[in-house]
């Protein structure tokens, strides 16, 4: 039994709904992984395991070497940005006065051939005048003017007379921000945080990797726990244990060191530039198709 024509049609005007979804028209969705979600107890910067991790007052965690190196460069370009600001400053006005000081000129030449010079000023007005008061094609000055225009000629149809728009240097911020989080950010405001590693004798023998565990309840930290450091100390928690005790007795688990509510940071797990967390776990594209070439173009849908 022969097709129906509606299936092999490909001579209309436009896409049917078969052709859309061959050429993979619309939204298109993928669930993330696990390798797609960085561990909680990675690098924001390296997405490697830190090493000496420092914590930031929003919760992001680096290496020390990682985010000291970042602030560094941050710090080089900040003063390469005010060099620059500075140095156009300078220019801008060096430009001024050698306008103010070509103006001057101009006027006191413009004077000079007024009352010195070989062609007398005329009040007729049959006569035609350029603006320093000299006739059009007998006026020398008007062929310096032409010469001057045809130098500085800017026109855009030829390379060497194409307009350059000048390139304006804003005054740069002088603080540091966080790489990850884009606030603020200072070297003094980051801490220190640790974390507990499992007992040898709980840990498991075909196990490489180095477990941590949460000291108040020993369960075993992972992305699906949303952690809790404490900036006094450093020591980290779980979040159901820091609400139970440490918010209400104010006092660390570990070193019964003081602590207040501000003092809980709560450190943010599995999101980076490159990898997603919590309830962000669907990586969505939307193809439109382009016009005239068949082919579908890929864009970043629209947030609803």
């Amino acid at each position: 039994m022969p097709q129906r024509h509606s299936k092999n049609n490909n001579d209309l005007a436009f896409f049917t709904y078969d052709e859309k979804k061959k050429l993979g028209y619309g939204t298109q969705k993928e669930r993330l992984g696990k390798d797609s979600i960085k561990p909680f107890d990675s690098c924001c910067l390296c997405l490697k395991p830190y090493i000496d991790p420092l914590c930031c007052q929003k919760g992001h965690v680096f290496c020390k070497e990682c985010i000291l190196e970042c602030l560094l460069s941050q710090k080089k370009d900040i003063q390469r940005k005010q060099a620059a600001h500075v140095l156009q400053k300078k220019q801008e006005k060096d430009d001024e006065e050698e306008k103010l000081m070509l103006q001057k000129a101009r006027e006191l030449e413009a004077f000079d051939q007024q009352n010195h010079g070989a062609v007398p000023q005329y009040n007729d007005k049959s006569y035609t005048r350029d603006k320093n008061g000299f006739h059009g094609a007998n006026s020398v000055k008007v062929t310096s003017y032409e010469e001057e225009a045809l130098r500085n000629m800017k026109a855009f149809w030829l390379p060497s007379a194409t307009p350059e728009a000048p390139v304006k240097v804003e005054a740069p911020s002088n603080c540091t921000v966080c790489p990850e989080g884009n606030e603020k950010l200072k070297l003094k405001s980051l801490f220190p945080i640790y974390l507990t590693e499992e007992d040898k004798e709980q840990k498991k023998s075909n196990s490489i990797s180095t477990n941590f565990i949460c000291p108040s309840c020993k369960v075993t930290l992972t992305n699906t726990l949303t952690l809790v450091a404490l900036s006094t100390c450093g020591h980290v928690f779980c979040k159901k244990c820091a609400d139970r005790f440490m918010a209400v007795d104010k006092v660390c688990l570990t070193c019964n060191k003081g602590c207040k509510e501000r003092n809980l940071v709560c450190l943010e797990k599995g999101g980076t530039g490159f990898a997603q967390h919590d309830d962000h776990l669907e990586a969505t594209d939307f193809k439109h198709l382009g016009s005239g070439s068949g082919l579908g173009l890929v864009r970043p849908a629209l947030k609803t």
